[in-house]
């Protein structure tokens, strides 16, 4: 597989998985929807197997979705993917206000001259 489709597999995955649930679909019934193997639909959501435009258009007929959708990354993944970075930020920003806290009250008690 090209490294450099991989983001675009996963995008595809999640998106064919999040659709089907959203319609409440086993893959055994979106199978029996599009025409393709239950096999087919799990390597596809499990990122073992590429789709042919052919296969991208079954898929979004069956769900009701343009084609260009099945590729569209889930802002609702962007937003949480951004608030865990934040959320890392904040931490470490954090740490090193209560490190150089830390330092500063161990230096006045020491030496009894605040910094």
């Amino acid at each position: 597989m090209r490294s450099d489709l991989e983001p675009i597999r996963k995008v595809l995955a999640v998106n064919v998985k999040k659709y089907r649930k959203n319609f409440g679909y086993s893959q055994e019934k979106l199978a029996e929807k599009t025409g393709l193997s239950a096999q087919t639909l799990n390597d596809i959501e499990g990122c073992r197997r590429w789709i042919s435009s052919k296969t991208m258009t079954k898929l979004a007929n069956a769900l009701n979705i343009a084609e260009y959708q099945l590729l569209v990354p889930d802002s609702e993944e962007t937003v949480k993917k951004s608030r865990k970075s934040s959320l890392k930020s904040l931490i470490s920003l954090h740490d090193n206000i209560i490190n150089t806290i830390n330092v500063q009250f161990d230096h006045a008690k020491d030496t009894g001259d605040f910094i």
